[in-house]
C-alpha cells in the first residue's frame, strides 16, 4: 500500500527554544547533527533567493534518524519559517521532493524545508504499537526533536512551523496537528487521513488544517479505510483510517469552529471546497475534493504507479497550500 517507484533524479527568542526543549525532554537527550552538503539545486524560473540542499543526521531516542534539508543560501540574519514535509509509505524523501516541487516555492518564498526519513520507508502515523513499531510515538518524538533542532541551528522561526504530507505521511502531519497544535502554525495532507480504531488519533486544540483527497482514491478511498486488508508478511500493518470528510470534521470540532455559521461546500472547478471557520481571524479547517483524481498529488509533474488512478490538475496542490499557510 502507498508504495512509490525510485525517483528520476536525486535566533529564535532563547525562551521559546529553552521550554521547548524541557517539553521534549528525552527525546533530545543525546541529539547531534552532522551533514553532508549537495550541489546546489537550480531553478530556470526563480533566480533569487538562491538555496541550496544537505542530507543530514539527528540522534533522537538513541538512534540516528535521517533527514533532507533545503534552505536560502542568503544569510540575511532573519528568522524563517519551516515546514516539514513527509513522504508516503514505501516512498523517500527525495521522492516526494520531486513529486511536490516544494524546494522551487521554497526558494522564491525563503523558507525551510525538512523532509525526513521514515523507518523502513513509512510513518507511524497512529498510536496502537505493532510488532514491527512497538514504540507508536517514536516518529511524532523524531518530529519534535527535528523542530527544536532547525529552530536552534537554522533560525527556523517557532511561530511559523508547518506540517506537510502525503498518503500516510499525510496522516503523520495530521497526528502532529492533532496532538500538538500549539507547536504549530498550520497542517496540510493530501491523501491522508486520521487514524481511527485502536490506532485512533484525536485532535486537541485549535489549528489552520487543509486536507486534499481524490474523490476517486483507489488505495486509501475518500470514504475512509476501517477495516483495512492485511499488509504482505513482514510488512508494517495498514493503519485504519476515518473519512477525509470526519478527519476534517474533527479538527473543526476541536478548534471550536464557529456554530453561527457551520460548514459550507462550494464547488470550484474541478474540486469541491468546505471550510469550517475557526474563532481566530481568517483561520479555517478546509477540505478539497478532487473531480476524477486518485492517489496522487494534484499538479504534480510525476505520474502516479499503476493503479493509483489519475493526477488532478485543477490546482497545484503546493501552491494551493503555501497559500493557505500565507507563506
Amino acid at each position: 500500500m502507498d508504495a512509490f517507484p525510485t525517483p528520476r533524479r536525486g535566533r529564535p527568542a532563547r525562551a521559546w527554544y529553552l521550554a521547548l526543549a524541557l517539553l521534549l525532554g528525552p527525546a533530545l537527550a543525546g541529539c547531534g547533527t552532522t551533514e553532508r552538503p549537495q550541489s546546489p539545486a537550480k531553478s530556470a524560473d526563480s533566480p533569487a533567493p538562491k538555496a541550496d540542499t544537505a542530507h543530514r543526521q539527528l540522534r533522537v531516542d538513541g538512534r540516528t534518524r535521517e533527514y533532507q534539508l533545503h534552505r536560502p543560501t542568503v544569510p540575511d540574519g532573519r528568522s524563517r519559517p519551516l515546514i516539514i514535509a513527509f513522504h508516503g509509505r514505501g516512498s523517500t524523501a527525495s521522492y516526494l521532493r520531486e513529486q511536490t516541487r516544494l524546494d522551487e516555492d521554497a526558494r522564491a518564498r525563503g523558507m525551510l524545508i525538512a523532509y525526513p526519513e521514515g523507518l523502513r520507508k513509512l510513518w507511524g502515523a497512529g498510536t496502537q504499537a505493532t510488532a514491527r513499531r512497538p514504540d507508536p510515538d517514536l516518529d511524532v518524538r523524531f518530529t519534535k526533536a527535528l523542530i527544536a533542532e532547525l529552530v536552534r541551528t537554522e533560525r527556523a522561526d517557532p511561530k511559523r512551523v508547518y506540517v506537510v504530507g502525503f498518503s500516510n505521511g499525510g496522516s503523520m502531519a495530521l497526528r502532529m496537528a492533532a496532538q500538538s497544535p500549539g507547536l504549530l502554525a498550520g497542517a496540510a495532507a493530501v491523501s491522508g487521513e486520521l487514524p481511527t480504531g485502536k490506532a485512533a488519533v484525536r485532535p486537541t486544540g485549535p489549528v489552520p488544517l487543509m486536507m486534499i483527497y481524490g474523490a476517486d482514491d483507489p488505495v486509501r478511498p475518500l470514504a475512509g479505510m476501517p477495516h483495512p486488508s492485511p499488509a504482505p508478511a513482514g510488512e508494517e500493518p495498514v493503519t485504519p483510517t476515518m473519512s477525509a470528510h470526519d478527519s476534517a470534521a474533527a479538527f473543526a470540532a476541536a478548534g471550536r469552529a464557529t456554530t453561527s455559521a457551520p460548514s459550507t461546500t462550494k464547488a470550484e472547478a474541478g474540486y469541491d471546497r468546505t471550510v469550517w471557520r475557526l474563532p481566530a481571524p481568517g483561520a479555517t479547517v478546509q477540505l478539497l475534493v478532487m473531480h476524477d483524481a486518485g492517489h496522487s498529488w494534484p499538479g504534480s509533474r510525476i505520474k502516479p504507479p499503476a493503479g493509483f488512478g489519475r493526477t488532478s490538475h485543477a490546482l497545484n496542490a503546493t501552491r494551493t497550500i503555501l497559500d493557505f499557510f500565507h507563506l
